[in-house]
């Protein structure tokens, strides 16, 4: 027998195998990471729901319980009964021991009206920001005047300011106005926030449509306006709905400013009200819950209409062919 070793031969298999389990740790790492991260998003939003249709005894259980065992809709009914048949005041609102459930906001009363008064102003906002900010991106995009890039980069600046700094300013301006404790208050502010958006997100969406198009519509004649109107527009929906996506949860959600310059329920929006839930005799996490539910639901449909356009809109302008 020869006494030269035997050389292994090449092991072409096993690379092909190393391979494939790379690939399969590779989708494994993604899909638990992914879990991972849908998971942290969705616990605060789930224990949301689920303690919104728990009694007060059992939310501060321990261990909590994620799946309520006794539902009830006691919350829900409180909201939309609250003031009813009685005034709601610390006699009737604690009633019972306020670890049983039955205790209700003193301000649970003004739940709803603070959810029309937002809802109100959100959609003031938006319809204010789309009359404005339209021909103003359109104008800036497709009109070549003087001063237009100074025009843009005020447009950016106005955004890098923080709203803390705006606030005494905004608030002089308001009580010069007249308009403190009143809607129209903040439907003016909150358009000072968010029409310098609305235009920079506008202006690069108009900026990708071709010139052409509007070259086209003025030969057949139409006029700036009517160009805008008849060509830009139904091309410019996906940047539309982001715009009016934001705009509405802007507004929704914004809480500095209606602090500043609100005092009564007249004008006080769904967030100020909220806050002042944790600021009574005691806090009733479950009614608490039941009216941050119904604070998300406006969102979620809007989101939810318009889902198709968001990625598309939000992305509008970010590459340009």
């Amino acid at each position: 027998m020869s006494d030269m070793p035997i050389t292994p031969p090449v092991d072409t298999i096993d690379y092909r195998r190393r391979q494939k389990i790379g690939r399969i740790v590779q989708r494994l790492v993604i899909v638990v990471s992914a879990i991972v991260l849908a998971a942290y998003i969705l616990a605060p939003v789930s224990w949301l729901v689920s303690s919104a249709f728990q009694t007060e005894t059992e939310i501060v259980s321990i261990p909590p319980h994620w799946i309520p065992e006794e539902p009830t809709l006691r919350n829900f009914e409180a909201i939309f009964t609250a003031g009813n048949d009685e005034p709601v005041t610390y006699e009737t609102r604690s009633g019972a021991d306020p670890a049983a459930g039955d205790f209700i906001p003193s301000t649970a009363e003004n739940l709803l009206p603070s959810m029309a008064n937002s809802l109100i102003v959100s959609i003031l906002v938006v319809i204010l920001n789309l009359l404005v900010g339209v021909p103003a991106a359109y104008a800036i995009a497709k009109i070549r005047f003087w001063g237009r890039n100074a025009s843009v980069y005020f447009i950016l600046i106005t955004r890098v300011i923080p709203d803390i700094a705006l606030v005494v300013p905004f608030f002089l301006v308001i009580r010069k106005l007249g308009m403190l404790d009143t809607l129209g208050s903040l439907v003016i502010t909150y358009l000072a926030i968010t029409v310098p958006f609305t235009v920079f997100i506008l202006i690069q969406y108009f900026e990708g449509l071709p010139d052409e198009l509007d070259k086209a519509a003025r030969v057949d004649g139409c006029s700036r306006f009517q160009a805008l109107i008849k060509v830009f527009l139904p091309l410019s929906l996906p940047s539309l709905v982001a715009v009016v996506l934001f705009t509405f949860l802007t507004s929704w959600n914004e809480f500095l400013l209606a602090l500043m310059f609100t005092q009564t329920s007249a004008s006080q929006t769904l967030p100020i009200l909220l806050a002042s839930f944790t600021s009574d005799f005691t806090v009733s996490f479950s009614f608490l819950n039941a009216a941050g539910v119904l604070a998300v639901v406006p969102p979620v449909i809007v989101a939810i209409v318009f889902e198709r356009y968001i990625v598309s809109g939000l992305t509008a302008g970010a590459v340009k062919g």
